[in-house]
């Protein structure tokens, strides 16, 4: 038996189009298992970097992932236009639980539900490190609430 979403497109808060690719489906024609923990990586880099709240190059502390999952409900394959939806689920004092659901275009049920959390650490001594004000200012806008 097939697992049950947990989640609908109105559970996340924030949204980002993604775009399939050609390379992404693999032998069984359709988008192969590890392209979606790109798009899970995508859809919240992107928003921490357009929030403002992560420089790639230069910010001090980074996200490391330590923590990792992904259900799957149906399948994608190119050229599928998706949407990936974010939430913030946990915010710790140096770590975040992300939860991600994609979505074929106005669809209300994920084709998968994933997650995964980053501890925030100093970029060079690798040791964690507490949350930055616009760091948590973005996530606010992010956050469950349930």
């Amino acid at each position: 038996m097939a697992p049950t979403p947990s989640r609908t497109r109105a559970d996340y808060r924030h949204f980002a189009p993604i775009q399939t690719r050609w390379r992404d489906n693999d032998a069984y024609a359709h988008i192969n298992n590890v392209v979606y923990y790109s798009f899970f990586d995508t859809v919240v880099n992107g928003f921490l970097v357009a929030e403002g709240a992560l420089d790639v190059e230069k910010s001090n502390v980074i996200g490391l992932v330590v923590e990792t999952g992904c259900r799957y409900f149906a399948p994608a394959a190119f050229p599928d236009s998706l949407e990936g939806g974010l939430r913030v689920a946990h915010i710790g004092n140096s770590s975040v639980r992300y939860e991600i659901g994609l979505f074929k275009e106005a669809g209300t049920e994920p084709l998968a539900e994933g997650h995964f959390v980053h501890v925030y650490v100093d970029r060079e001594s690798r040791r964690p490190a507490p949350l930055s004000e616009i760091l948590k200012s973005a996530l606010g806008k992010i956050r469950a609430a349930d």
